[in-house]
């Protein structure tokens, strides 16, 4: 329902980046949370919608190119993702045998 809504407003409001709407805004439309909506984008994208972004928006992508930028984005997220873990795992190195592995350790 809400995936449905989402999509609906997309693609009728926000055809093509020219009329990409904000992240707030479209929470405020749709009366979603942030977390809320970036779920909904997750799983409409998985199923192949195009719902492309932009650091200004969501949209519903216009043209291949709109895809091609928003995949692009999230490549370079992955990347940091990746590079956040590595980091973290280089920390592991300061501490002693797996210390409070899978617990909560003060």
């Amino acid at each position: 329902m809400r995936e449905e809504r989402l999509l609906s407003y997309l693609k009728g409001a926000c055809p093509g980046r020219k009329y990409r709407v904000s992240g707030v805004d479209l929470e405020r439309a749709l009366g979603l949370s942030g977390a809320d909506l970036r779920r909904l984008v997750n799983r409409l994208r998985r199923k192949g919608v195009p719902i492309a972004s932009d650091r200004q928006g969501y949209f519903y992508a216009a043209t291949a190119g709109e895809v091609y930028t928003t995949i692009r984005q999230l490549r370079q997220m992955v990347t940091g993702l990746e590079k956040a873990i590595a980091g973290l795992e280089a920390a592991l190195e300061d501490f002693g045998e797996m210390d409070g592995v899978g617990g909560d350790s003060p």
